[in-house]
């Protein structure tokens, strides 16, 4: 068991001496405004994969705080496959987020795809997302070393745990140590599934690195019905946090929406959570150093 927690992992992970765990910093949360993600909660943040319309986000954002969420997640700008998908709203989709922002009081985290458009997104969002595709966009990633927003950094469709601590390792190097490592899935043989969920990947962060670690069991799965049921399993492992698509009409949305959850079905999703989150707050209460907050402040 000693050597299963060694925090260099036979060596591999302590070269990056910013995000790699030590003695003298084992954990670190990352504030969104008034939200703690690495401590003694599990945050949920949920919301439309893009922001289509006042009406679809206002309504979305309402019914999520209702069920527990703390963040609001919504893209208005989309980096999509094809060419003829819908691209989002861009400035008037941030617009829409800060709005839902003051009318619920929920932070919002939305992605940023290039440095040029970082300092417009950083003026909206509270949380500043690096999706799969942009994860060794090293231009960017310097860049967010100097927004004053934290990062979600989500895990490259091919990348390795070892690549995204270098990646993690970029941005904080470049000035900003507020990092959350996301697992959104791997592309591999399998078809089944739009992604595989490296379940493995999150002990294995933690294990590793003293930064916060969420997963996104909506794009790992890539169809609804398995998205509950690839939450419990990332909180039962102990994920920080969840980021998870929801949309009041997944049929008839514009991105995302096989894997998009109804209102009803992201209710009953927190309510099934309830007792795994349960036994995470207890665990975490009996093994304290769970909690050392280090680096982050």
């Amino acid at each position: 068991m000693a050597a299963f927690m060694d925090p260099t992992w036979n060596g591999r992970f302590s070269h990056f001496h910013l995000v790699s765990k030590t003695d003298k910093r084992s954990r670190s949360v990352v504030r969104v405004r008034d939200i703690e993600i690495g401590g003694d909660e599990i945050v949920v943040m949920a919301g439309p994969c893009a922001v289509e319309s006042e009406r679809q986000l206002l309504e979305t954002a309402e019914a999520v705080a209702e069920a527990g969420a703390r963040i609001l997640r919504g893209g208005a700008y989309k980096p999509r496959s094809s060419p003829y998908a819908f691209q989002g709203l861009g400035l008037e989709g941030l617009k829409l987020l800060r709005k839902a922002r003051a009318e619920t009081g929920l932070a919002i985290v939305t992605e940023v795809l290039s440095e040029e458009d970082l300092a417009q997104v950083a003026e909206y969002a509270d949380l500043l997302q690096v999706g799969a595709r942009s994860m060794e966009n090293y231009s960017l990633l310097e860049a967010l070393g100097e927004c004053g927003r934290p990062v979600l950094l989500k895990r490259g469709m091919v990348a390795t745990l070892e690549e995204l601590l270098g990646s993690a390792q970029i941005v904080a190097a470049a000035g900003n140590p507020h990092i959350i490592l996301c697992e959104r899935g791997i592309r591999t043989f399998e078809t089944a599934t739009r992604n595989t969920l490296d379940i493995s990947a999150i002990p294995v962060l933690k294990t590793v690195s003293h930064l916060p670690v969420i997963a996104d069991p909506s794009h790992a799965a890539g169809v609804r019905f398995l998205v509950p049921i690839l939450a419990r399993a990332a909180v039962a492992v102990g994920a920080d946090g969840l980021l998870v698509e929801v949309h009041p009409s997944p049929a008839e949305a514009l991105s995302d929406g096989d894997q998009s959850l109804t209102f009803r079905q992201f209710r009953d999703m927190m309510d099934d959570l309830e007792p795994y989150l349960a036994i995470q707050q207890e665990a975490r209460q009996l093994c304290p150093e769970l909690l050392a907050v280090s680096g982050a402040d």
